[in-house]
């Protein structure tokens, strides 16, 4: 049984009354989330471009991989090229699939699939009215650098800078 406690724009809170593999039956609080798409783009130099954005709930700037959420029914690829666009200004000559990862598996559904970005050449930013960012650009080893020092700790993309790593 499930019962809606919050319908969002972005996210919907269900208490979810479920039986456990051991017999039990619980309630549990379940963030439903349609799912977004992650871009690592690399350039041709070996230099990725991320962005410093505005995040309310992590308490001010991060450093991420572009990203966006999954329209309804939108291939998580066609929503990778948008944002990869959309957020830094640029299209992909091609685009491979690194990862799907469960953000938090504990209390959300929300997938991010992970893209590899490469063969890049200039669009046109079009940042969404709730996006305060900057684009940076550095190589590759100067962000896996900056993920052990601490100064990268969004897990999409760490996941996403590590993949291409190694």
């Amino acid at each position: 049984m499930t019962k809606n406690i919050y319908t969002g724009i972005v996210v919907n809170l269900n208490v979810d009354t479920v039986t456990l593999p051991n017999g039990i039956t619980v309630d549990l609080e379940v963030v439903r989330h349609p799912g977004a798409a992650a871009v690592v783009p690399l350039k041709d130099d070996g230099t990725v471009i991320l962005i410093k954005q505005f995040r309310h709930a992590a308490g001010g700037f991060i450093y991420e991989i572009p990203a966006g959420k999954l329209h309804p029914g939108e291939d998580p690829k066609v929503c990778a090229v948008r944002e990869l666009e959309e957020e830094v200004g640029y299209r992909a000559g091609s685009l491979e699939l690194l990862s799907s990862i469960f953000t938090a598996p504990g209390f959300t559904d929300e997938v991010i699939h992970i893209y590899k970005a490469t063969g890049l050449t200039t669009g046109h930013q079009q940042l969404d009215r709730d996006e305060v960012l900057d684009v940076i650009e550095m190589p590759l080893a100067k962000a896996i650098g900056m993920i052990e020092a601490g100064e990268i700790r969004d897990a999409k993309s760490i996941v996403g800078l590590y993949a291409v790593h190694l």
